[in-house]
């Protein structure tokens, strides 16, 4: 049995996509995975780590604003559906999986072309535009929130690692703060704006170094890769990374993030109990707004405007809050009871039944 994920960009889309990757090989060892991608993607990295093969197409990005990249599209979607043919035709899948972004659309025209079963997997509470297209011809639609707007979606939550789905963030705090260089001790705030950073973040949270460190906080922080940030040094931990790999040492070693509310960063933080302060991009459709605001008004996180961000405001109010044990506590708890952790099985599982039935 063959199966074919398409997703790639950011971990938004690649951190679903090995998840239920990951699932499929627990429930059925003997299945053949491939993930399709594209050249400027994250998937170029994760996905040869996680253990999968990765084919490429060209991708396919949808302009926001009419203009001459827009007269473009129909030649650059017609050559990477070609592309994505060509692969469908060697790898030969008995179902396609897709996710929604530059690569999906291509993988959900080639599937259609070639009569195969495609499956859906929406991550935001509002859906893009490859999604609701997909959406249409699609023989299963899974999403991550209850109230995703898309024809025949089956709620299941959003595929994450196990790593983190699993995670005991006590049990594995000394061990986290001593990977990342911490003190054991002190409260801690992680700051991270997900696979590409944020300048916002960076910018906000660095300004506020001595308010924090006056408080006895120390900060773990990932920049991004093209990110930055110079806090003012004090005597208390700082420390400033551009990636982190092990997200689940970096959750255990938190007591509060702040984040953006990409539904990874929503879902990870509320299923390992960890609570947050939600920046949404100000960008896009309003959907990482609509992703946080759950955990939200469940007593799970606050919710900060992109422009509200500003050092005054992470030195009025995050320092106060990352020592307040108990308001941490209840805000975990709030959080934790809501996101399903075994999203990756329940998506492997569909995916698998369509499978089985093209394979028959």
């Amino acid at each position: 049995m063959r199966v074919l994920l398409a997703g790639g960009g950011t971990a938004g889309h690649t951190s679903p996509l090995l998840a239920t990757a990951d699932a499929l090989r627990r429930l059925d060892p003997s299945v053949e995975i491939t993930c399709l991608g594209t050249p400027r993607g994250l998937e170029n990295r994760v996905v040869p780590e996680a253990g999968y093969p990765l084919e490429l197409i060209a991708p396919v990005p949808m302009p926001r604003r009419p203009g001459a990249d827009l007269l473009k599209v129909p030649a650059r979607l017609s050559g990477a559906v070609r592309e994505t043919i060509a692969v469908l035709d060697r790898v030969r899948p008995d179902v396609v999986v897709g996710y929604g972004g530059y690569v999906s659309v291509p993988a959900y025209l080639a599937a259609r072309r070639r009569g195969l079963p495609l499956v859906v997997h929406e991550q935001n509470a509002l859906p893009g535009l490859a999604n609701r297209l997909g959406a249409r011809v699609a023989t299963r639609v899974a999403v991550s929130f209850p109230a995703t707007p898309l024809r025949h979606a089956e709620y299941v939550g959003l595929p994450i690692r196990r790593m983190i789905s699993q995670l005991d963030r006590a049990s594995r705090r000394a061990e986290a703060r001593a990977f990342f260089g911490l003190d054991p001790e002190r409260p801690t705030l992680l700051v991270t704006g997900g696979s590409q950073g944020a300048r916002r973040l960076n910018g906000s949270v660095s300004g506020a170094a001595r308010a924090l460190a006056d408080a006895g906080v120390q900060v773990l922080h990932v920049v991004g890769p093209n990110g930055d940030a110079s806090p003012e040094p004090t005597g208390v931990p700082y420390v400033v990374l551009d990636f982190v790999d092990r997200m689940d040492l970096a959750y255990a070693a938190a007591d509060l993030v702040v984040c953006r509310g990409g539904a990874s960063s929503v879902t990870e933080a509320a299923a390992v109990g960890l609570p947050a302060v939600f920046v949404p991009l100000p960008i896009g459709n309003g959907e990482q707004e609509l992703n946080a605001r759950p955990v939200v008004d469940a007593g799970g996180g606050l919710l900060v405007a992109d422009a509200a961000l500003t050092p005054e405001w992470v030195a009025s109010t995050v320092p106060a809050l990352a020592t307040d044990g108990p308001r941490l506590a209840a805000m975990g708890s709030a959080a934790a009871g809501l996101i399903p952790r075994d999203a990756d099985e329940k998506l492997a599982r569909i995916v698998l039944e369509c499978a089985r039935k093209a394979h028959r």
